[in-house]
C-alpha cells in the first residue's frame, strides 16, 4: 500500500467519474430518502431492472413519511417482480421506526444507520458518503473486486482499510461511487478493459488479468433445477390466488397455488394436496404449458395446471377470488404473473 500514491489515485478517479458516469436518475438525487430507495433496490439486482421500479416507487411514496404510513401490501406490490422481497418489508420497517425514533429523518450516524432493518455496513457507508459527505466507505461487490485487482489485497480487512483512506477526501460520495462505476463498467468481472481504466498504470493485478483471476471474482450461484407445478383454479371469470405465510421464500406474497416438489413427485399430487384446504377433490386438471423462472438459487421448471372449479365455496383464510385483469393490484411474484398470463393468453384462444 505505501508503494501506491493514493493521493493520485484518488484525484484520476474523480476526474474519470466526472467525465464518465452514467446519467442514472439516482446519480442526481440529494435527498437521502431517495438514495437509500436506490441503494436498496440495486442490492442483488442489476440497473435495466431497478431504474422503472424506482420511479414508480418514488411516484406512488415521494417521502419517507409516505411510505412509513403506507400499508405493506401496497408496497409489497409495487416492489412486486423486483425480487428478494424481504428489502421492500426492511424498508417499510425502517420507515416506521424513522418517524417513530428519528423525527422522520435518516440518522447521519453509523451506529444509528446499522440499527435500522435491512441496512447493512455498505448502505449506511454508501448513505452516509453520498447522501451526507461523510467520509466513510461503501464496499459493495464492485468496489472489492476494483481494490482486489489494484492493490492485489488479501483479506476483507485490507480492502476496508484502502477504501476507508480513499474516502478521506471533500467528495466521499463521489469516490465511492467512481469505485462502483469502474467496477460496473470497466473492471468488470470476466473481460476487465484496462486500457480504459484511468488506474490501470497503479494497477498491480494489470498484467495477470488475462489469465482472469478467478480467487478475485464473486463466486458463481450453484443453480438447482426444480419442479414447482402451479395450479390456476377458475370460477367464471375468476381465478384463485392463496397469500404466503409470513417467513420463508417469498414472504406474505399473493400467488397460484403450488410449491416445490422431490424430483419424482407428480406435480397433480402435489397440487391436490395444495388444495387440500378447499375440500375439493375429483378435478381433473388440464395442463397449459411449462414455465421457465429463477429465484435465487433455484432454476424453476413449473408445469401450469387449470382446474375448472363449478362450485364457488366460501375459503378459508388467506384465499382469495380475483379477475385475472386485476392482479397488478396484488403483491405477487413474477412468476405468477407469468402464468396468469399464459392463462389470459389460452383463454382468448382456447384449444
Amino acid at each position: 500500500m505505501a508503494e501506491v500514491n493514493l493521493s493520485l489515485v484518488r484525484r484520476r478517479l474523480l476526474t474519470w467519474y466526472r467525465k464518465n458516469r452514467r446519467a442514472l436518475p439516482w446519480c442526481r438525487a440529494r435527498d437521502p430518502y431517495a438514495i437509500w430507495i436506490s441503494e436498496t433496490m440495486l442490492q442483488q439486482t442489476q440497473v435495466k431492472t431497478v431504474l422503472p421500479y424506482y420511479a414508480r416507487f418514488l411516484d406512488a411514496f415521494p417521502t419517507l413519511q409516505a411510505l412509513a404510513g403506507a400499508p405493506l401490501a401496497r408496497v409489497l406490490r409495487l416492489w412486486s417482480g423486483l425480487g428478494y422481497y424481504r428489502r421492500a418489508e426492511n424498508l417499510h420497517k425502517a420507515a416506521r421506526r424513522i418517524v417513530a425514533q428519528h423525527d422522520g429523518n435518516l440518522p447521519r450516524d453509523y451506529a444509528l444507520l446499522r440499527a435500522l432493518p435491512g441496512i447493512g455496513d455498505y448502505t449506511a457507508g454508501a448513505l452516509l458518503s453520498i447522501a451526507f459527505d461523510r467520509k466513510y466507505p461503501a464496499v459493495d461487490g464492485n468496489v472489492r473486486r476494483v481494490i482486489n485487482r489494484l492493490f492485489h489485497t488479501n483479506g476483507e480487512a485490507a480492502v476496508r482499510e484502502i477504501a476507508s483512506t480513499l474516502a478521506q477526501t471533500s467528495r466521499p460520495g463521489n469516490l465511492n461511487q467512481a469505485l462502483m462505476e469502474l467496477g460496473a463498467m470497466v473492471c468488470t468481472p470476466k473481460e476487465p478493459r484496462c486500457g480504459d481504466c484511468p488506474v490501470t498504470s497503479h494497477c498491480r493485478s494489470r498484467d495477470r488479468l488475462g489469465q482472469r483471476q478467478s480467487a478475485q471474482q464473486r463466486p458463481r450461484v450453484n443453480f438447482r433445477d426444480v419442479i414447482w407445478p402451479l395450479a390456476i383454479v377458475q370460477h367464471h371469470d375468476k381465478i384463485l390466488l392463496r397469500r404466503r405465510q409470513a417467513d420463508g421464500l417469498l414472504a406474505k406474497l399473493w400467488e397460484l397455488p403450488g410449491a416445490e416438489i422431490p424430483p419424482m413427485a407428480k406435480p397433480e399430487a402435489a397440487i391436490r394436496k395444495e388444495l387440500k384446504p378447499l375440500a375439493v377433490a375429483g378435478l381433473r386438471p388440464q395442463r397449459l404449458g411449462e414455465l421457465r423462472h429463477s429465484i435465487t438459487d433455484r432454476r424453476i421448471h413449473a408445469p401450469v395446471l387449470l382446474y375448472r372449479w363449478p362450485l364457488k365455496k366460501n375459503l378459508p383464510p388467506g384465499w382469495h377470488w380475483i379477475r385475472p385483469s386485476d392482479l397488478h393490484r396484488y403483491a405477487t411474484s413474477s412468476m405468477t404473473s407469468k402464468a396468469v398470463k399464459l392463462f389470459i393468453e389460452h383463454d382468448k384462444n382456447p384449444i
